[in-house]
């Protein structure tokens, strides 16, 4: 006869492993794009239109020649200039949601329902519906071939607001705010020395989210931004796509594309230490 708890050990079994199926399958769909990208950029452009290979080419390091060589396509310059307006978005978009954040949770003032359910109302409204209004105000105010409109704007970002104060309520206990000001703390010492701390994980997700949509943003930098020497890499990407029939090379789109991935995925390695030490130390804690 077979144990009952043979039984109940055969399907926890044949659960596990099924779920281990499913993680496996869902981690190859996610990582297939990125291996075909890195397999594109090692190949000629005739080999890449003869279809899809799984062995990588000998071509990536005329293909990364050629990207560089191209006058045109001032690559490095774009990928400085990519840094400068992603890195500053993601750090004033995570600063100063914090600190909205931070007051709507901690203090009680007149409209305050109001006033927060207005931020969230801000979320439904795509970026499209107001960039007419956006660009004709910065020609306006003669900025224009800025990075002033592509970076100061960042502040107000209803969704991390929102997300940033979810999470104070769940791991911000209002005890600990008044402990510091009995000490005889003012807010922006609580703020920066006791808030900031408590909120490494959330604010680390948010500078990854922030980093990413400043990254890959084409649509606001291709109306802001005209001299060559201040576009993003997006804009180039654009460009090298759009390029002569008889001068478009699909080895160097592939390369110029995976190039322009790595940094994400450098600032995602480095800050995905926080996320797990955070949540890590909340578990100890709870």
């Amino acid at each position: 006869m077979i144990n009952k708890n043979d039984n109940g050990l055969l399907g926890l079994y044949i659960r596990r492993a099924f779920s281990y199926f499913v993680l496996i399958f869902l981690m190859i769909l996610c990582l297939l794009p990125f291996y075909i990208l890195i397999i594109n950029s090692t190949r000629a452009h005739p080999d890449i239109q003869k279809g899809f290979s799984f062995l990588p080419g000998s071509y990536f390091v005329r293909n990364f020649k050629a990207l560089l060589a191209d006058k045109n396509l001032p690559v490095v310059k774009g990928t400085i200039n990519s840094f400068i307006i992603a890195g500053l978005t993601a750090l004033l978009t995570t600063y100063f949601s914090s600190i909205t954040a931070y007051s709507v949770h901690v203090y009680d003032f007149k409209f305050k329902k109001v006033i927060y359910s207005f931020i969230l109302m801000i979320m439904m409204v795509p970026t499209q519906v107001t960039s007419l209004g956006f660009i004709k105000l910065i020609r306006d105010m003669k900025m224009l071939n800025s990075y002033i409109p592509l970076i100061v704007p960042s502040i107000a970002a209803p969704i991390v607001v929102f997300f940033i104060k979810q999470y104070m309520d769940a791991v911000l206990p209002l005890e600990i705010v008044e402990a510091a000001r009995i000490d005889g703390s003012h807010e922006f010492k609580t703020f920066n020395k006791i808030v900031l701390p408590i909120l490494k994980p959330a604010i680390a997700v948010q500078i990854i989210f922030a980093f990413t949509n400043s990254w890959n943003n084409y649509f606001i930098p291709a109306l802001v931004l005209t001299d060559k020497d201040k576009k993003t890499l997006p804009i180039l990407i654009a460009q090298l796509r759009s390029a002569d029939f008889l001068k478009f090379d699909m080895g160097k789109v592939y390369m110029m594309i995976a190039l322009s991935i790595f940094p994400i995925v450098i600032v995602y390695m480095f800050l995905s230490r926080q996320i797990v030490g955070g949540v890590a130390m909340g578990s100890v804690k709870g």
